[in-house]
């Protein structure tokens, strides 16, 4: 079991121990503390010191709590790795040394004192209690933040003029003046306020045998900031063979336009984006490794076998070219794609889970030429097929586990040069039709929405949304419409498949609640009172239902027919990519 160690202890002890050497390591993110943070921070201490503003009101024995500073020693430098508490710790320091620095000349004792305590804060001294003020207790090697320096600058010399534009300078300066304001307020007090945050402000330091120990204590307590995640770690161990490669400053430049891409094109429901593009990356090697098994290893169990061996300057080039791939796919790359293409990875795009962006990884790193493109014919059949499987493999195996095994199998063949064909997986035909068919497609079920984009991209001239849009399911005959009038026999064929399409979100809020003939104006556009103009639909299905001028309505033989027409279509489709056993 390791073993922890937590003390509470107040800023003076904790700061002024000989033993106390900080390290803000290269996987931590940058600096992000801006003044509405400083202010409260201020406001804070502040109330606590002078409560209602009445220097008579502090009561010595009360104690106010900062929060935890996480952190393990790392022995090969010997000094404390900050895990939790980077943002605060950084920010006392500069308060600190904006105390420092606005005693100056003082020579009354107290200021006198409390200027040498603070000294004791911030530099390491010899063993008769001399301060080296070049050797201060804490330094920064984040990898990705081109302003440490002028945070260490700032410590060393107390000042941050005007050139410097960093958030470190911008809050020592934010301290600078409230100090100032303070002792023009409070000038025969001013000692007591930071000798009462030095001796009352409370921190509790956690001390971890290990680096996962502290980095799992921090995701358990961390409830405010964003917790370390697995990219800061793989960052880390890149930043370090590259540095020792001599390529530090070059690393550090293609991870930032890495992250800043990955920012723009994922949006993950956990992780971060940049853990996105690393989990995508983990399918290609585990497929190369023959794993097959349904369970996925945890992104940094995997990557962090033999000491990171993974994470290395050909890894480093492959992220590069996948995130570029997806970035392409995103942007709906006419170049890299053609239009049948472009078509396919929108149908995608409403896949009821996110198994296929592995599956294309795993397609893309092993099929791509010396230029890092694809064959656009190929690509399209691959396309096809795994949206016929995926998308009814939703329904007759729900859930994203069921579909691991047959995708895991096909990723391994992709590797080994074979064809995607799920010829161990195909489907029995009566049992499939008998199961899409019963099938209740409720809104908030995701192949809903899967289904009816896959129709609504199969009408002739249907042109290709921009990813952007917004699509929600759109009822056309209104739900709430049978309720008045009663024209449903069977009131349930109202949530039918063949009553429902994809419609733009701004659409749809109007188009809601219509009859048919009413909703017609909304489908294809119409002008307002204002003379401004609302574009109708991109569904080209539901433009040519709104101009055939003998359609007067959609009733209930219209849904049965419709959904008759849905399911006849995808199971061609399934046929033709021989998908049944």
């Amino acid at each position: 079991m390791s073993k922890l160690s937590i003390d509470q202890k107040t800023i003076e002890e904790l700061f002024s121990d000989k033993k106390t050497d900080f390290l803000i390591p290269d996987y931590q993110r940058p600096y992000a503390w801006e003044d509405k943070e400083c202010q409260q921070l201020w406001e804070d201490i502040f109330a606590f010191a002078f409560p209602d503003d009445n220097y008579d009101n502090f009561n010595s024995e009360e104690e106010y709590y900062l929060g935890t500073i996480v952190t393990y020693k790392n022995d090969s430098i010997k000094k404390l790795e900050v895990i939790d508490g980077q943002q605060r710790l950084t920010t006392l320091m500069l308060l600190l040394r904006a105390f420092y620095s606005k005693f100056g000349n003082m020579k009354d004792g107290n200021s006198i004192k409390t200027r040498d305590t603070i000294g004791k804060c911030l530099w390491k001294g010899d063993e008769f209690g001399n301060l080296n003020t070049n050797i201060l207790k804490i330094d920064s090697q984040v990898a990705t933040d081109n302003d440490k320096d002028q945070f260490l600058s700032i410590l060393r010399d107390g000042v941050a003029p005007k050139n410097m534009k960093s958030r470190y300078a911008d809050n020592y300066r934010f301290f600078e003046e409230k100090i100032a304001d303070f002792l023009n307020s409070y000038p025969s007090f001013f000692p007591y306020l930071p000798n009462r945050i030095l001796k009352n402000c409370i921190l509790l330091p956690i001390e971890a045998e290990s680096q996962d120990t502290a980095l799992r204590i921090f995701s358990t307590l961390n409830n405010r900031g964003l917790p370390l995640s697995d990219a800061d770690i793989f960052k880390s161990e890149l930043y370090k063979k590259f540095s020792k490669l001599n390529r530090k400053n070059e690393f550090i430049d293609r991870w930032r336009v890495l992250e800043e891409k990955c920012n723009k094109c994922f949006h993950p429901l956990t992780g971060t984006p940049v853990d996105e593009l690393f989990t995508r990356y983990m399918y290609y090697e585990r497929a190369k490794m023959d794993i097959t098994k349904s369970t996925t290893e945890a992104l940094r169990t995997f990557y962090g076998k033999d000491s990171y061996k993974l994470l290395n300057e050909k890894t480093m080039d492959n992220l590069e070219l996948l995130m570029d791939f997806w970035k392409d796919v995103q942007e709906q790359s006419e170049e890299r794609f053609s239009p049948e293409v472009i078509r396919q990875l929108f149908i995608l795009e409403y896949a009821p889970n996110g198994m296929w962006t592995y599956f294309l990884s795993v397609y893309f790193m092993n099929n791509k030429d010396n230029d890092n493109m694809l064959d656009n014919d190929k690509l399209y059949l691959f396309l096809r097929k795994i949206t016929a499987f995926i998308w009814t493999y939703a329904i007759t195996n729900p859930g994203v586990n069921a579909l691991r095994t047959p995708v895991y199998k096909e990723m391994n063949n992709i590797i080994h040069g074979k064809e995607v064909d799920f010829n161990e997986y195909r489907f029995d035909e009566e049992k499939t039709k008998n199961a899409l068919m019963s099938f209740n497609y409720l809104n908030g079920r995701p192949i809903t929405k899967s289904m009816l984009v896959w129709w609504a991209m199969m009408s002739q001239g249907q042109r290709v949304p921009d990813l952007t849009t917004v699509f929600e399911i759109e009822h056309i005959y209104a739900r709430n419409r049978n309720d008045k009038e009663g024209t449903l026999k069977k009131a349930s064929d109202v949530e039918l498949l063949g009553n429902k399409a994809i419609l733009e979100k701004r659409i749809n809020i109007r188009a809601s609640d219509y009859r048919f003939e009413d909703k017609k104006k909304y489908y294809l556009g119409y002008t307002n009172k204002r003379n401004e103009k609302k574009d109708g639909t991109i569904v080209k299905e539901l433009e040519d239902f709104a101009n055939d001028a003998s359609r007067k309505d959609f009733g209930e033989l219209d849904i049965q027919n419709r959904t008759s027409d849905i399911f006849k279509k995808f199971f061609d489709y399934l046929k033709s990519e021989n998908l049944f056993a």
